[in-house]
């Protein structure tokens, strides 16, 4: 396991059922809220490389908006085709800041 560094503020996280991207230095994060636990995930969908974060959330799926894929929010699984994996990524919040490890 890496080292943890701030990607946001507790004020940037999205509503409960909802998602918003977060730039880093080095990768765009889909920040998803389900049940009031925050999920980091690669923003980029390996279908058409679209942005994750711009889509919906279904349950505890993060839903793709360009093409309706279904992304377990906690495996980062698509349930058709389990081959199309998006990188988890562990969050933790400590005060009013968001922390993730990156690596």
């Amino acid at each position: 396991m890496g080292q943890f560094v701030r990607i946001c503020g507790k004020v940037d996280l999205p509503a409960e059922g909802h998602v918003t991207e977060i730039q880093t230095a080095t990768v765009t994060l889909c920040l998803a809220n389900v049940g009031s636990e925050i999920s980091a995930l690669n923003n980029v969908c390996p279908h058409r490389q679209g942005p994750l974060g711009q889509g919906m959330i279904e349950e505890r799926h993060v839903i793709y908006p360009w093409h309706a894929w279904a992304f377990d929010v906690k495996t980062g699984a698509y349930a058709h085709q389990p081959q199309a994996v998006l990188k988890i990524y562990p969050v933790k919040v400590l005060g009013e800041d968001v922390l993730a490890d990156l690596d």
